[in-house]
């Protein structure tokens, strides 16, 4: 998880401790984790935790309802993720097949998580971002919305397996309905959703769609917020209260803790 992409991509996915000191390691970590870990700690926080940068522009009273120490990873454990989503010869990470429908999916014993959005929220970017270190695995990633047409299945390693849903709402395929709540009800190793949410517009329509799925197979999901860089800190920060309040009030499988990831995934100068 080190790439500038990975960490930039999975946000406050990973809460790093105050006290930044070395990774005592069982793990390897990349050159590039290494040079991020030498950051000054404000930079660092900006690039890699943003919601903790956010508590700054909250009052004290409305800062526990970000909910930053539900997932608490010591610096091991991202060194560990990191070793993942790297690809060597003993850790195969490759792109398995595409699916329109799941009696067409690869039948596999993996645990399963999948990532699903609107049309242009982001997806094949962030999912490019997590395969930074597997150079050799193509994911596409195309300006015009609703590239994806069909279920893509990526082997990580002997860990999981990553899918990558079509889009919903423009340009999304005619049978996305049908293809999408068969697979959220009857695939059996599917353990996570992460539905990404645009942070620009909030949730929207389409989006309660997918939220509704979730919580009618009793999924457990997280909610992604992308494009946080393209927000004022204002936009923002009203953005995420009211989501952390939509997810306190109207769901049941939904993570407390929201994870936030950047449009662009170059590290900030």
């Amino acid at each position: 998880m080190a790439a500038p992409g990975l960490l930039s991509g999975m946000g406050c996915l990973f809460e790093m401790p105050a006290a930044l000191g070395r990774v005592s390691r069982p793990y390897s970590t990349s050159h590039t984790f290494a040079e991020v870990l030498r950051m000054p700690e404000r930079q660092l926080t900006k690039l890699v935790f943003p919601l903790q940068e956010l508590q700054r522009h909250l009052l004290p009273e409305s800062r526990p309802v970000l909910h930053l120490k539900t997932f608490d990873p010591s610096l091991e454990d991202i060194a560990r993720a990191e070793s993942f989503f790297t690809a060597t010869s003993r850790n195969r990470i490759e792109y398995l097949s595409s699916a329109e429908h799941l009696d067409h999916a690869p039948d596999l014993l993996r645990p399963e998580v999948c990532f699903i959005g609107r049309s242009n929220v982001g997806k094949s970017s962030l999912i490019k971002a997590l395969f930074s270190l597997a150079p050799e695995v193509e994911v596409r990633v195309s300006k015009k919305p609703g590239h994806t047409k069909k279920m893509n299945f990526f082997k990580v390693g002997k860990y999981f397996t990553l899918v990558d849903m079509p889009g919903y709402g423009y340009r999304a395929p005619e049978d996305f309905v049908n293809m999408v709540e068969t697979y959220l009800k009857e695939r059996k190793n599917l353990m996570r959703t992460f539905l990404l949410v645009d942070s620009v517009v909030g949730i929207q329509k389409a989006d309660n769609i997918a939220i509704e799925m979730c919580e009618e197979f009793a999924l457990p999901y997280v909610i992604v917020l992308t494009k946080i860089d393209k927000s004022s800190k204002g936009h923002l920060v009203k953005q995420v209260l009211e989501i952390q309040k939509f997810v306190a009030t109207k769901t049941q499988g939904c993570f407390p803790q929201l994870f936030p990831v950047r449009y662009s995934y170059k590290s900030e100068k």
